[in-house]
């Protein structure tokens, strides 16, 4: 999940990926972490900050069926860790996170990660953002917004495109499966044809 909060530390953040080339640089996480590091719990624009754990972010890459031909899109993207962990499968990446300190966070970590010729972080809001090319959709929203946001990857996305959820499922829009890992749900779905039943319940769980 993302957040909205702006730290003073996001200027040294800021020092950590410009050099004077304007290249991004960063010796490792932990640099990252001196310059910023979020609080489990952190409210934020319409969620609070909870990181999704690593086996969760592994299954929901596994049930996509991620491979490097994927363009795999996390919509609020928090600090990154799904975008890496896409990208170290060596798929295209995008995270797009809303708050400026947290996408700068998640950049750093893509430096770290030496993952900048397949990952990359956006700062900007999912309901404006493009992600028309994606093949692969991660989510870790709260109900509402993945109702909310259902009716645009209904519209923007190719029909196979794979959308994964971690915990919140999509009102009665069916899952084609759902998993348990260590206790926590993983929902996924594939975008239907436009013109199809599936694809007229899925736009009317939305509504």
């Amino acid at each position: 999940m993302s957040l909205f909060i702006r730290s003073t530390k996001a200027v040294a953040l800021v020092g950590l990926l410009t050099l004077g080339t304007g290249v991004a640089s960063a010796l490792d996480r932990a640099s990252c972490d001196q310059a910023y590091k979020p609080q489990v719990g952190q409210e934020g624009k319409d969620v609070v900050w909870v990181p999704t754990p690593d086996e969760v972010v592994q299954r929901m890459l596994q049930v996509a069926k991620v491979t490097p031909q994927d363009k795999v899109y996390d919509l609020g993207a928090g600090d990154g860790k799904i975008a890496i962990a896409a990208g170290r499968l060596g798929a295209t990446s995008v995270g797009i996170e809303y708050n400026p300190d947290m996408a700068k966070l998640a950049q750093c970590y893509v430096q770290a990660e030496n993952l900048t010729a397949k990952t990359r972080i956006i700062q900007g809001d999912v309901f404006e953002s493009d992600f028309r090319d994606a093949t692969v959709v991660t989510l870790y929203l709260l109900p509402a917004l993945n109702l909310k946001l259902l009716p645009k990857l209904l519209k923007d996305l190719k029909p196979g495109t794979r959308i994964v959820s971690h915990a919140f499922s999509m009102g009665n829009w069916k899952p084609e499966q759902t998993l348990d890992v260590g206790g926590r749900a993983v929902y996924y779905w594939t975008i239907p044809a436009p013109g199809t039943p599936s694809y007229a319940a899925a736009m009317a769980a939305s509504k």
